[in-house]
């Protein structure tokens, strides 16, 4: 089967159009051993996912996009991921300016720009039970202290589809690569978060600028996280750091992104690139898997 290699910002994916492959075929790439095999950057393709291009559900959209983890698990969504289908699609003639795609935060509208891929990431869930987090189902949290091997960090909860757990480090002395990769293993897996979560380390330079670190849930530490950068945004703004109708430069390790949190937070648009890097054949009943030690 055709694959093709895109990244952005850094974040890279093994992106494979399904909607007309056979059924074993389009089964077997989905399948958690193969994708963790596909994604291993020295014995497969390499990559921190697999997406998924599969028939629509809503006869609006163009497609689903479907997100495999390289660990084999399955996001509900990837902001990164869904700028590189548009731009697959598109580039491949097979799909129209402005497009939909259905993910498992829904519904998104996405445009193609010069230099990159807008998306419109709907209305970010602020709820503990939305999220999900431990605690009241229907309270928000927003700067509450968090304990992670012994440090405690003051956490602000988003989900922008997927889980989120947004701390603030004001601190110019630490590190937030280190910080992320020391406790973002920790953070993503403590039972406050039923569903594992994503782990942002952020320092604000401005009200319309941040730089941020992201350890992402299933796949450790990456150089961009387009629901990260969002996320990080609207815990901004409920922590009066940010301003709503705002563009805010999000500067992750990969590059940046430009993100817009709308009037009273009705939907968060997403702007940065997505980059074609190579296609390829593979057979993935063929991939083997890294050899035990």
């Amino acid at each position: 089967m055709r694959f093709r290699k895109y990244h952005g910002l850094g974040n890279d994916f093994v992106v494979v159009d399904l909607r007309d492959a056979d059924a074993a075929t389009a089964a077997a790439i989905q399948e958690p051993t193969i994708v963790r095999a596909v994604c291993d950057r020295q014995f497969g393709v390499g990559g921190d996912g697999v997406l998924a291009i599969l028939p629509p559900v809503l006869p609006t959209s163009t497609a689903r996009m479907r997100v495999l983890n390289a660990d084999g698990s399955e996001a509900e969504m990837c902001g990164n991921g869904i700028r590189c289908v548009v731009e697959d699609l598109f580039a491949r003639g097979m799909a129209t300016n402005p497009m939909s795609i259905d993910t498992g935060a829904g519904q998104l509208v996405c445009e193609r720009i010069a230099g990159g891929v807008t998306v419109a990431m709907g209305a970010p869930r602020l709820m503990r039970g939305e999220i999900p987090m431990a605690g009241p189902a229907q309270e928000r949290c927003i700067s509450q202290p968090l304990d992670a091997r012994g440090q405690v960090f003051s956490v602000t909860g988003v989900s922008m589809g997927n889980p989120h757990a947004v701390m603030f480090i004001d601190d110019g002395a630490q590190d937030l690569m280190m910080l992320a990769q020391t406790f973002g293993p920790t953070i993503e897996t403590l039972s406050t978060f039923p569903a594992r979560t994503n782990v942002e380390f952020v320092r604000t330079r401005s009200r319309t600028e941040l730089d941020v670190v992201v350890w992402e849930r299933g796949c450790g530490i990456t150089l961009a996280c387009g629901t990260g950068a969002c996320a990080s945004v609207v815990a901004a703004i409920l922590n009066d750091r940010c301003d709503q109708e705002s563009d805010v430069r999000v500067n992750l390790p990969g590059g940046s992104l430009t993100i817009r949190v709308l009037a009273n937070m009705t939907n968060v648009r997403m702007t940065g690139p997505a980059l074609h890097v190579f296609d390829g054949e593979l057979d993935p009943r063929a991939v083997r898997p890294r050899p035990s030690r």
